[in-house]
């Protein structure tokens, strides 16, 4: 049996752009929080529970990021890379909650409408938009490579649409006085967020649960184990995911080492795995006629 380890995942670069994001949207959280009780706007309401969920998501994935670079020990072999799969799932519970109460308000609002100040409404907005458009480019790149970062970005990108959203309501209700607009948009607002928070939720759920990593084809990869000189069967073949972009495999192979030194087979299989961007593999090279197969 032999392993090889390689290209560690290193979080370091996520850091700085989540403390300056947490910055932007739990300041700008209490300035709406504030406002929403001073022009009645539910839809302003809306969008400042949207940016709480931010800084709890901004926090908690601050906390997941520290704990992830923790190096592995004898309690944690594999080491700390799940904090940041577990702080994803909570994000995206978090807005699922979020979500359900702001459409649960909205319901009430259309029953019972309340005046607005739409002017007060339209400027926190205004300014709103600009935060969440600067929180999104700094978390974009992050987004694209760990699950956690993708989290708070998917949180701040549903503000962002929420501050569009806050501002069309405020100038149609300034221009034409129809009250009810402002539950519809909040009501929008919310029920954007439910299917891409759970897109969120599900992949964070595919990888705690040790899923196969999402678009990667085992088949193919099955097929070109067998096709590596000296291997003459591939069993009990396990890929999954420690966290975004951090993929694990554990394989038997079947080799005839009367061709093919151990060694030699090792290494091709080792390189065949590596075009499947997974550098931390445990394979077990059998003999060919003698096998070892995990009991069913």
């Amino acid at each position: 049996m032999a392993h090889d380890h390689a290209h560690a995942v290193t979080r370091e670069g996520h850091t700085r752009p989540l403390w300056i994001a947490l910055a932007l949207s739990g300041a700008f959280m209490v300035v709406e929080v504030v406002a929403s009780m001073l022009t009645g706007s539910l839809a302003l309401l809306s969008d400042a529970a949207h940016m709480f969920t931010d800084s709890a998501a901004l926090a908690v994935s601050l906390v997941a990021v520290r704990i992830a670079q923790r190096a592995a020990d004898r309690k944690r072999t594999f080491g700390y890379y799940r904090f940041e799969i577990l702080a994803a799932a909570f994000n995206a519970v978090l807005l699922l909650i979020v979500a359900a109460y702001i459409l649960y308000e909205a319901w009430q609002r259309f029953r019972a409408p309340a005046p607005i100040g739409s002017t007060g409404m339209l400027a926190v907005a205004v300014v709103g938009l600009a935060v969440n458009l600067v929180s999104m480019r700094l978390l974009r790149a992050g987004s694209e490579s760990n699950l956690n970062v993708k989290g708070a970005y998917l949180e701040v990108w549903s503000d962002m649409l929420g501050s569009i959203g806050v501002i069309v309501a405020a100038l149609l209700i300034r221009f034409t006085g129809t009250l009810w607009i402002d539950p519809l948009i909040a009501c929008l607002i919310g029920l954007w967020v439910v299917p891409r928070t759970w897109l969120l939720l599900r992949e964070a759920l595919n990888i705690l649960l040790q899923g196969a990593p999402r678009g990667m084809n085992l088949q193919q990869m099955e097929d070109a184990l067998q096709a590596v000189p000296g291997v003459v069967e591939v069993h009990d073949l396990h890929v999954w995911s420690l966290t975004s972009g951090k993929h694990v495999l554990s394989v038997h192979v079947v080799a005839d080492l009367e061709h093919s030194t151990e060694q030699q087979v090792l290494a091709a299989v080792t390189a065949s795995v590596a075009r499947f961007d997974i550098h931390h593999t445990t394979t077990q090279i059998e003999a060919k006629g003698f096998h070892c197969r995990d009991p069913a």
